[in-house]
């Protein structure tokens, strides 16, 4: 990293499918030193995963706000799985407070299920990153759970607002934890079958709505077509893609050049496209947009990361955008300086002509 940044110092450095036991040893080496990311586990899969998360919350018609009060039962507990718990659960925290009662309060709302069953402090040679969000033994009397305890019965005892699936086992959201989630606490359940390529997703939407019903929020992490459920209603298929976010982030990154790139500015990009969507939208069970809209959704995530980044004083500006001035720029000024600085990727035709 230092070899790298000696030569080119305004780089953004990209890590990509490290093993779990790197990617956060890795991360948190060289995070507060250089403007680098992790895209599994903290800008692309995580990120993505925390705007849809919290499009579920205002599909259920509640406001972002609520999202600290959402159980969530994780399946899978490799570096993508963790990765996402650890931002979900920062996610919460900030909304809370972020202090420490936050952060428990916060890691309090997971349940983590890997191929051992529910991950609890009595689980030995317990992964360190896993740790945090091990289940205690107290809760576990309390909710009818012990170490080891398979998905379906974790389903059944928490019934959770969500179920998010980072295993790449394909079909393990079956026909019988599916009937389970009908009894959640949430009246809009949401399924996040996020593990790609197709013949990996946990579920398929035409399952989960016809299991569940037309009221789920169903997301994956492959294209999936939605579902027609009759009568004129369609079953909603949202794809949580990393493009809707690592283009934005990198552009806010360069734009506002920022010395490293903060959970405080990972969190503003997944915030913005979470309120990115209509209300009506959303409403409907629609919790991404249209990739036709790709180039707008990056401007607006590009521009709140600047402003992210001043706000946390780590901005010191672009080419002639020094940072004070982009402090004094506004929300709107800022979306302008964005998209007035974005690539069209438009190529003219060019054609020689003799004398």
């Amino acid at each position: 990293m230092e070899a790298v940044f000696s030569r080119w110092p305004n780089v953004i450095v990209q890590f990509e499918d490290f093993q779990s036991k790197w990617a956060f040893r890795l991360l948190q080496r060289y995070r507060k030193t250089y403007r680098m990311f992790n895209d599994d586990v903290q800008k692309g899969t995580a990120g993505v995963a925390i705007a849809g998360l919290l499009g579920a919350v205002r599909a259920q018609g509640r406001p972002m706000i609520d999202f600290p009060k959402q159980k969530i039962v994780v399946a899978g507990a490799g570096s993508a799985g963790i990765g996402v718990v650890n931002a979900a659960s920062r996610t919460m925290a900030r909304m809370l407070g972020n202090n420490e009662v936050a952060f428990e309060s916060a890691r309090s709302q997971f349940w983590i299920v890997d191929a051992h069953g529910l991950i609890t402090e009595e689980r030995v040679d317990i992964d360190p990153d896993a740790r945090p969000f091990a289940r205690r033994k107290s809760e576990l009397t309390h909710q009818g759970l012990n170490e080891g305890a398979s998905l379906i019965e974790v389903v059944k005892k928490v019934k959770p607002d969500v179920i998010l699936g980072l295993s790449a086992v394909g079909g393990l959201f079956s026909k019988e934890v599916l009937e389970a989630l009908k009894d959640s606490s949430s009246s809009r359940p949401a399924i996040f079958a996020m593990s790609n390529p197709t013949k990996n997703a946990e579920c398929t939407p035409e399952e989960a709505f016809s299991i569940i019903g037309e009221k789920v929020v169903f997301s994956s992490g492959s294209p999936f077509d939605d579902v027609d459920l009759g009568d004129g209603k369609i079953g909603h298929s949202n794809q949580g893609n990393n493009m809707y976010l690592f283009p934005g982030i990198g552009l806010g990154t360069l734009l506002s050049g920022a010395r490293i790139v903060s959970d405080g500015m990972l969190q503003a990009a997944a915030e913005r496209l979470a309120s990115y969507m209509k209300e009506e939208e959303v409403l409907q069970g629609i919790i991404y947009p249209p990739t036709s809209r790709i180039r707008d959704i990056t401007k607006e995530v590009a521009a709140a990361v600047v402003r992210e980044a001043v706000a946390e004083d780590l901005a010191e500006g672009y080419r002639d955008m020094d940072a004070r001035e982009l402090a004094r720029l506004s929300e709107e000024e800022t979306v302008d300086y964005v998209k007035n600085n974005m690539w069209n990727p438009v190529y003219p035709t060019v054609v020689y002509k003799k004398d």
